[in-house]
């Protein structure tokens, strides 16, 4: 499955409403019909990867790309959804009745990639998926937000039942490359696993959009987490305007080429069909040496500390 993946996957955080979703954490509020033309964009451009989670928008973010895929052969989309513990019941049955209300909402029987969310207790939450993944239910095995040692763990336990992972997901951008620093993207090249970045873009902040005169939406998750940042964020984002002009590109472009360019699949939520489109155009952008180091530099110098709430460091 993973030698036909397109080089980006693209995200469906922000659709829909409620707690987690794109309203409170994006300060979105964004319909079926204004999401329909996106998917279609995407089809159209190859782009078929689509992440997603049961907890974002409390199930309606995947009710929303369920809608679409029920009207399409299931082959033409690779759907990536998520187990959050957080949200579970207390049961064995748990990750099993989660995985049930995901399959429904997106008119599936098949997941293509099933995550454990994050590694809230890797030795009860582990087992669980085993039976998902033998049953056909779900064709690969995913973690998200675990550390090094908790991902070779979660291999371990999988191992012994003749399972692996096949993908890790972490938060990876230029102000936030923890990841690297602690050897997992060596370890999932080593071992054949895909490693997908989220937040390549920093929910905006690398994209030139945001700035000390135009901040983020006040009352929104991103804005408490970035709009201080801002004046240290200058340097940098001139720096990916700069660099795009080299290649014809805009800066969130540059940003995304670079976690590219760094052997993972960066995930671009997507809300607008224009930025399908430079998803689509991102993948032929190949950054020069000199580029990416020049970027990285900028990119510790900034010394934001871009972890969010729900994360640790690597």
């Amino acid at each position: 499955m993973h030698n036909n993946i397109p080089k980006i996957a693209l995200g469906a955080w922000s659709w829909g409403m409620g707690a987690a979703g794109g309203d409170t954490v994006f300060g979105n509020h964004l319909t079926s019909d204004e999401l329909k033309p996106v998917f279609d964009k995407a089809l159209e451009l190859g782009l078929n990867v689509w992440d997603t989670a049961a907890v974002y928008g409390e199930g309606t973010s995947e009710m929303i790309l369920g809608g679409f895929i029920k009207n399409i052969s299931r082959e033409e989309v690779i759907i990536s959804t998520k187990f959050t513990p957080q949200i579970a019941e207390d049961s064995y049955e748990a990750m099993q009745k989660m995985l049930d209300g995901s399959k429904k909402r997106l008119h599936t029987d098949t997941v293509d990639i099933y995550w454990i969310h994050n590694p809230m207790d890797v030795e009860r939450w582990t087992p669980q998926i085993i039976p998902l993944a033998k049953s056909g239910q779900i064709k690969s095995v995913g973690v998200s937000n675990h550390n090094l040692a908790e991902i070779k763990r979660v291999n371990e336990i999988l191992n012994a039942e003749g399972l692996s992972i096949s993908a890790v997901q972490n938060h990876f951008s230029l102000l936030h490359r923890s990841s690297e620093r602690a050897g997992i993207l060596e370890y999932c090249k080593e071992n054949g696993i895909v490693f997908y970045s989220y937040m390549v873009l920093e929910q905006g902040a690398l994209t030139g959009k945001y700035n000390v005169k135009n901040p983020f939406p006040e009352n929104s998750g991103r804005g408490e987490a970035y709009n201080i940042a801002l004046p240290k964020l200058e340097l940098l984002v001139n720096e990916l305007e700069k660099i795009g002009k080299k290649y014809a590109a805009s800066p969130a472009q540059v940003a995304t080429a670079w976690a590219i360019a760094k052997g993972t699949v960066p995930i671009i939520g997507v809300t607008k069909v224009k930025q399908v489109e430079e998803a689509a155009q991102t993948v032929k952008i190949q950054l020069a040496d000199e580029d990416i180091r020049c970027l990285e530099k900028l990119g510790d110098e900034t010394n934001i500390d871009a972890l969010r709430e729900w994360e640790k460091e690597m």
